[in-house]
């Protein structure tokens, strides 16, 4: 059954607008994995520069959420379905289950924080993007504490540029009330 809020987010075009650029970015994220390959750090430490743009796909998982409420685990499984086809089984498994392990607690810290939706973004990807690297490194084969935290260090870099603006744009508003 859709929510009130979701029959709104739809009738203003919300569902479909932030709904397909996540799915998108969860299909565009697995094909980066697939098509770039990890570098090896000295050390022996791996790092993916697809984990730059990962942290974009959490905090545009907390737009969809903000729109449409729990319809997102709906559209991430659409990105997931759609990976599997194109960027091949390995990763579509690896990246689905991270998603699912990151997200689910992206998704709690979101919803049940009752925080401004900019200290939303960085609290719940501060939670989600560590476990999902953790997930996804390790069911890659190549999990390492360094590799982890520079991934994680990586994903948080969108996550900071949204809060950011975003907490600029909430601040603004304020004064303007």
């Amino acid at each position: 059954m859709w929510s009130m809020k979701a029959e709104r987010a739809l009738a203003k075009g919300f569902f479909m607008k932030y709904a397909l650029l996540y799915i998108a970015s969860v299909v565009l994220v697995n094909l980066a994995f697939a098509a770039v390959d990890p570098l090896i750090l000295p050390g022996g430490s791996v790092w993916s520069p697809v984990a730059l743009i990962v942290g974009f796909t959490f905090v545009i998982r907390d737009f969809v959420q903000r729109e449409i409420g729990h319809w997102v685990l709906p559209a991430m499984l659409v990105g997931g379905v759609i990976s599997w086809a194109m960027a091949g089984q390995d990763i579509a498994i690896a990246s689905m289950a991270a998603f699912l392990a990151g997200e689910t607690l992206d998704w709690a810290m979101y919803t049940f924080t009752g925080r401004p939706f900019s200290q939303r973004i960085l609290l719940s990807s501060a939670v989600g993007t560590p476990i999902d690297s953790c997930v996804f490194m390790y069911l890659m084969g190549f999990f390492s504490l360094p590799s982890v935290l520079m991934m994680t260090a990586s994903k948080m870099v969108g996550a900071v540029i949204v809060y950011y603006l975003t907490r600029r744009r909430e601040l603004a508003a304020a004064q303007q009330a």
